[in-house]
Formats: structure tokens, sequence, C-alpha cells
């Protein structure tokens, strides 16, 4: 038999909400069938099996929260393989599956029923030969550095699977990871006060729990604001050039159904700016560099519970009418979790505009592994000198964040400075 797990439907995912299931008991799959709806703290997705035989058992029920990624949700039974007595596992077990942590334990908590032992153990793998091992049994090998190779296998056609990594540990068999000495070892997270230590008395207010998406965005913000050495570049960009275009535009794309916003306008000259200046289309790895060769440009929309970044992909490629299709559809979809994962993962620049709710000004967090996020400000007339007589234009203020190992000053003075000249004469946009 086979253990079905929770996938990870995208890099952040810790843990989802198994939402729907499209199969019961007794059903036989086959590979690339939809077995289930997973909730993810970005999108509903459909899951699809990756191999053919017949549900031996449901072990999540539909609408379970919190189901930890590599639980195992079903069992599924080889075709030609005897059935065995398994029984599904109670419904709170998912939530007993192994966190994500700087440390994990060295043995995961997943619960997984019992699987027929073969008659004779077959012995270890021969050196270089691929091991036969579950998703989850890698992957707790990984963690606790054991050389597969190294242990018996006990699971289906000598498969190793879970028990055999917890007998290994318990035995030392394999080559565990050496202890972590006193000087390198982490350091103790620090430990969040409640409120009521804080002064706030108990009763006083009422506790939203976090969803995975909130979770999501407080661990990965906090890691980017801390980890990321980061600096704004602030400048003032005329619109009366822009707005004008806009105008004229919008009425030639009016019997297409098509109209195009200032932000669809800055997404353009965001992404041409990146290929006047392609130092700062570049992401920070420990390997080195990695310089971009389009300009994924993600938006940031605010949908209930927080905030998701569709990708408008080769952004440089596209015309302003593209552009606008585009982020109309994509912000939609953003709104009802329809998005696919390709659509959100990824991107080589942000853009977050507040100018729609009237902020003149504010500096964005970058979303690594991107090394610049561009924070677009309110449009609003404002008095301005030209040859020392003074003039009212229609100004915006935007802030470039930028992550200073990748895009150093210069680089990013070069940049906004392509881009302020984009936008305050797009016909440069046609050249």
């Amino acid at each position: 038999m086979t253990d079905i797990l929770m996938p990870a439907l995208s890099p952040t995912m810790e843990e989802g909400i198994l939402a729907k299931w499209h199969v019961k008991v007794g059903d036989t799959v086959a590979a690339g069938d939809v077995i289930a709806e997973i909730e993810t703290d970005k999108a509903t997705m459909e899951v699809e099996a990756v191999d053919e035989g017949t549900i031996e058992a449901i072990l999540v029920e539909a609408g379970t929260e919190g189901v930890k990624v590599n639980t195992p949700i079903a069992r599924l039974k080889s075709e030609g393989m005897a059935g065995g007595d398994a029984k599904p596992a109670p419904k709170a077990a998912a939530a007993e599956a192994p966190k994500a942590a700087a440390a994990p334990a060295p043995v995961a908590s997943a619960p997984v029923a019992a699987t027929p032992v073969a008659a004779s153990a077959p012995a270890p793998a021969a050196s270089g030969a691929r091991v036969a091992a579950s998703p989850l049994a890698r992957r707790l090998a990984e963690i606790n550095k054991l050389d597969l190779k190294a242990i018996t296998g006990s699971g289906p056609h000598g498969r190793v699977i879970k028990r055999d990594i917890e007998a290994a540990l318990a035995s030392g068999t394999g080559k565990a990871a050496p202890a972590a000495s006193a000087g390198t070892a982490a350091a103790e997270p620090r430990k969040a006060q409640s409120l009521e230590q804080m002064g706030i008395p108990a009763g006083s207010y009422d506790l939203v729990p976090l969803d995975g998406m909130r979770k999501v965005i407080a661990r990965r913000l906090t890691d980017s604001f801390r980890d990321v050495p980061h600096f704004p570049l602030t400048v003032d960009i005329e619109l009366d050039n822009l707005l004008a275009a806009r105008t004229k535009i919008n009425t030639a794309l009016e019997s297409q159904g098509v109209k195009v916003s200032v932000n669809d306008i800055v997404i353009k000259a965001v992404a041409l700016a990146l290929k006047v200046v392609p130092e700062a289309n570049a992401s920070f790895t420990p390997e080195g560099i990695a310089m971009h060769h389009n300009a994924d440009v993600a938006m940031a929309v605010a949908i209930d519970g927080g905030l998701i970044t569709p990708i408008i992909r080769k952004a440089e490629t596209k015309s302003l009418s593209q552009i606008a299709k585009e982020t109309k559809d994509l912000a939609a979809r953003a709104r009802d979790r329809k998005l696919k994962p390709e659509e959100f993962q990824g991107g080589t620049f942000s853009v977050s505009n507040l100018g729609m709710f009237g902020i003149k000004q504010f500096a964005s967090i970058i979303n690594e592994p991107q090394g610049c996020i561009l924070s677009v400000g309110a449009g609003e007339q404002r008095p301005v000198v030209r040859s020392g007589v003074l003039a009212v234009a229609t100004v915006m203020t935007v802030t470039l964040t930028c992550d200073h190992r990748v895009v150093d000053g210069s680089i990013g003075a070069k940049y906004i400075t392509a881009l302020k000249n984009l936008l305050e004469d797009p016909i440069k946009m046609l050249a």
C-alpha cells in the first residue's frame, strides 16, 4: 500500500485545509485523476493522484483544518496487492504532524498506519543503487542525516517507510548528523509576552486566530525585514503627460472593451526600466547574484485576510492592452483564491500601489528573493518650480526599496531615474 501525503503546493506552505474529497473508499484511480481539493495560504487547488490503484482508506476527513504538509491523508492499494485492515486515523491526528522549525524533531509524529511486513526482510540497497522509499521517509532521512542505503526497508518490495527511519534512529543505524557545537547552536527564539503581561487586561479584546495566510505573511516579512539589508530611494514623478496619454490610449481601446489604468502603465514602465538598468533585475543567492533574463513583475493585490502578488510574466514584451487584461484577470482570481501556484510564485520585481487609498508615500518590505520593490503613492496636484517659475502639476511619489546585497545605491539611483523618465514622457515607451 502507498500513503497519499498532504502535498506542499507552494514553497511557503506548512499546512492547509483538506476542503473536499473527489474519491471515496473503494474507488479506483489512475495517475492524473483529481482526488481532492486543498486550500492553502494562497489559493484553492486540485490534487492529482500520482499512482494508480484503489482507495483503501481516507485518513483525513474533508473539512479538516491545519493538516500539516507530508501528513498521510489517504491510503492507496496498488493493483494486485492484497488489502489490509487499515483504519482511518482520527481527524485530530492532522494537528499532530511535525511543525516546520529551524531545528526539526528527530522523528515526525505524522500518523501513518502500519504497512504489512515482508516475510523475509530484504537486504539494504547496494551502493549506487536508488533506494525505494516513501516521500515521508526520504524527508525524515534528510532531516536526520541518515543514509537510506544503510537502512533495510520493511514496506512493499523493500520500500523504506517511516517506521524504518524510526528504527534506524533508535538503533543508531545509518550515518547520523554530528551534534551541533555550543558555538554554532541556534539561538533560542525570544518568547512573546502575553498581552496581560504587557498591561492589557484579559477580556478587553477579542482574539482572532491566525489563519495560514497571515502566519506566512508574518513569518516571511519578519525574515525579510530582519535579514535583508535594505534602503529606500524616493522621487517625485510628474504625471500630466502620462494622464493625457492614458486618455488617448483608452479612447483608442474603447471598442475592445479594454481600460488601461495608471498602475498598468507603471507596470509597463517598471519592466522597460529593468531592461535599461538590468543590474536592478537581480536576486541574491548564496552561490552568487542571479541576473534575470525577463522582467516578471509581481503586483500586490489585497485579498480577504492578507496579500498576494500575482505576476505579469515578461511584462517588457507585452502591450499596455495585454497588461491591462492580465492585471484585471489576475486580480479577480486572486480575490477568489483561484490562482495557480505558477501565477503567484516567483517574479523578479514587485510593485505595491496604495495610491487609490490616498496614501502619499510609503516604503514596502522586499519580497524575497526579489532584489527590489516599488511603492507607488497617490497622484495629486502640487506646486512645482520650472525654470524659476511656480506652476501646478500632478505629482506622484514613488519609493524604491533595494536589497543592498544586490542593488547598490548607484544602481538603484540609475533605475529609479530611468523609471521617472519613462513615466514623465510615456512616448519613450514606444521607442
